[in-house]
């Protein structure tokens, strides 16, 4: 059914635009006052499926896959075109892609490009020597033990180093600590797939290193902090002098391990989980070193799967896919080629993505937007009814230090000098991790652009960044059903509008308190700031702990507190700014319904989503986002709009009583 349309002025004169709905989607046996997400939903999740090789379906998937196969089209035709300049972006976009879709070429290789590193692994002679192995992976990204990040150091304007809790393949110290028989049966099959890979690459003893690597790994597990003390960034804002390491981490050489990244010439690193750290040192030392040899085998061959022939990839994804997390088929291998050139060559294609699918106009029209929306934060600030005068003012100028960041960076980023070669898969990955990892030393050491964008713009995603005091919206989410240029504002309001509140809103709670408008940690709170704020987000953690998604598992509202608490900011503030965009003047009635109903349906319809059972219990371990159900349900029945816009009364499902609606703005 096409939306019907409807003439309206704009600043570039009289435009035809829609409702940007489309009411044949809606299931008419299910009211939105019952079950907003269905109603909306309704017949999206009878006829549609998760795809075989995903293990859950959704908008922002929906929008992923549309970008791969805008990007397939970019690379196909640049991969087919001759006489390519070496060097130029174009011939390492085109060879990186035709390396990997040379499956003849990687099965005939087996496994021997992974040797010349397995072989350095297995004669490693001290802790030494494995602690410098340990760092040349880091280095490439191929099986190292820590996570790592980049950040600026807001006082001193420095980059800086962030390490993380890591260490296990598994997707959360649960797994190795809960001993209910799923759990149990998913530590057998996780050393079924260890004793696999060790016996393909030729280890006499496979069975006793994978059973060595799983009592490691839960050593480590027990060691690691939970996925929400992981969030405080208080807690996690550790720094230490690289001298200090020896004294207070003792056991591990540390110095070894840094040397290859380069981290040895920092002044300090972030550790966000202090005891980890210090119980992995201890374990270096106690732990026998041909564990540790099986350890870093097992994460190398685990993450050089992908790159090399089909016993090696068929058997991570036998495991990571299909048991964890009940995919049934593997990527098609077109769509790992198109993930590939993104993963490494980011900004060379996505500078030709927007050029072809990213008009000035859609990013014009956001940007007035995000002014509209900043607008009303500030407003919501002076009223909050939460946060003391001082406080208020601080939140005000933060705000307007916010930079803002929309479709695509200003500056892109080159890869010259990056050797691509059309029959070197393996190889090209790790020259091309390598390359990353001495532009991440670069901009340690002061040198390059200090305004690089965490994900491409390419990538369909938002985020605040609060070290930087930034929100980014990429140009991959700008378009239907998040983003519109020929819809109605309701409706982009309701979606776009909404995760832009969301993002800005982190700025501002809980989290966001701890640093102030140049990014500098610290609590610019008092306590009853604090307070405050406690007491609404406590009711909004109790109503997200009865949420039930299946038998037996239940949401965690601690955990997916701060992303609760930004889905109800961003849809209050954005439904603000949309009243705010009228100027006065009444919404139009579009396909029979008002702006206020177009707004909350759009909303709805942002978060339509499916998930496979076996990955729904991983999601509610280690997700901080609670199930798309919930997302659209609960924020709605917790705004006095919703319930004018529908008319929804005591009785109806989604109805809450006035005094337990929660109000962050």
């Amino acid at each position: 059914m096409l939306a019907l349309s409807l003439a309206v002025a704009s600043a570039a004169g009289w435009q035809r635009v829609t409702s940007g709905l489309d009411p044949a989607e809606f299931d008419p046996g299910v009211r939105p006052q019952d079950d907003l997400f269905r109603h909306v939903n309704g017949r999206w999740l009878e006829s549609t499926a998760v795809p075989p090789e995903k293990v859950s379906y959704d908008t922002f998937v929906h929008l992923a896959d549309k970008v791969e196969a805008d990007l397939r089209i970019i690379i196909e035709e640049i991969a087919a075109s001759p006489n390519k300049r070496r060097g130029s972006p174009e011939q390492q976009i085109g060879d990186l892609y035709t390396s990997l879709m040379d499956e003849s070429r990687v099965e005939a290789l087996g496994y021997s490009p992974i040797r010349p590193q397995l072989d350095r692994i297995y004669q490693l002679r001290s802790a030494a020597e494995f602690a410098a192995e340990a760092g040349r992976l880091s280095a490439g990204g191929v099986g190292g033990p820590f996570d790592g990040s980049l950040a600026v150091e807001p006082e001193s304007g420095e980059m800086v180093v962030h390490l993380t809790q890591s260490g296990i393949l598994l997707p959360d110290r649960d797994y190795y600590l809960t001993d209910s028989p799923r759990y149990l049966e998913i530590r057998a099959q996780y050393v079924e797939y260890l004793a696999r890979i060790f016996a393909l690459v030729g280890r006499q003893d496979a069975s006793l290193d994978a059973r060595a690597v799983l009592a490691l790994e839960t050593e480590l597990a027990r060691a690691q902090w939970s996925q929400a003390d992981s969030r405080d960034p208080v807690r996690t804002a550790n720094r230490f002098t690289f001298a200090e390491l020896p004294r207070v981490l003792p056991g591990f050489d540390w110095r070894a391990w840094a040397e290859p990244q380069g981290i040895h010439q920092l002044r300090f690193i972030v550790l966000a989980q202090p005891s980890f750290f210090k119980r992995f040192a201890q374990l270096s030392a106690s732990t026998p070193l041909d564990t540790w040899k099986a350890w870093l085998a097992a994460r190398y061959i685990t993450a050089s799967a992908p790159f090399i022939s089909s016993p090696f990839s068929d058997a991570r994804f036998a495991f990571f896919g299909r048991v964890l997390s009940g995919q049934e088929e593997p990527r098609t291998r077109w769509r790992r080629g198109v993930s590939f050139v993104n993963g490494y060559l980011g900004d060379a294609i996505g500078r030709l993505y927007v050029e072809k699918h990213f008009p000035p106009a859609a990013r014009a029209r956001v940007a007035r937007m995000v002014e509209n929306i900043i607008t009303t934060f500030r407003g919501a600030i002076e009223e909050s009814e939460w946060m003391t005068p001082p406080t208020r003012r601080k939140a005000r100028q933060k705000l307007s230090r916010l930079s803002i960041k929309i479709g695509y960076p200003d500056n892109w980023r080159g890869y010259r000098g990056l050797e691509i070669k059309a029959d070197d898969l393996l190889g090209n990955m790790l020259r091309a991790r390598q390359f990353d990892n001495e532009y991440r030393l670069a901009r340690v050491r002061g040198a390059g652009t200090r305004d690089a964008w965490l994900i491409a713009a390419q990538t369909p995603n938002a985020y605040y960044g609060p070290g930087q005091n930034e929100l980014v919206v990429t140009a991959a989410l700008l378009q239907p059903p998040v983003f519109d240029s020929q819809a109605d504002d309701a409706a982009n309001y309701g979606a776009i509008g909404a995760i832009i509140g969301h993002e800005i809103g982190h700025a501002f709670d809980d989290r966001g308190r701890f640093y102030d408008g140049s990014g500098t940690v610290r609590d610019w709170w008092t306590s009853e700031d604090e307070k405050g704020f406690a007491e609404r987000t406590r009711v909004l953690v109790a109503q997200f702990n009865e949420f039930s998604p299946a038998p037996g598992l239940k949401v965690n509202g601690e955990l997916t507190r701060a992303e609760n608490v930004g889905d109800l900011a961003g849809l209050s503030i954005a439904h603000r700014a949309y009243r705010r965009s009228l100027r006065g003047r009444p919404a139009p009635v579009i396909e029979g319904l008002t702006g206020d109903q177009r707004f909350f349906l759009s909303w709805a319809r942002v978060w339509r989503g499916k998930v496979r059972d076996e990955y729904l219990r991983q999601w509610l371990l280690s997700s901080p986002h609670a199930p798309t159900r919930y997302r659209a349900n609960a924020p709605v029945s917790n705004l006095d709009a919703f319930y004018e816009a529908f008319q929804v009364r005591p009785g109806d499902r989604l109805w809450r009583d006035p005094a337990r609606r929660v109000q962050i703005w």
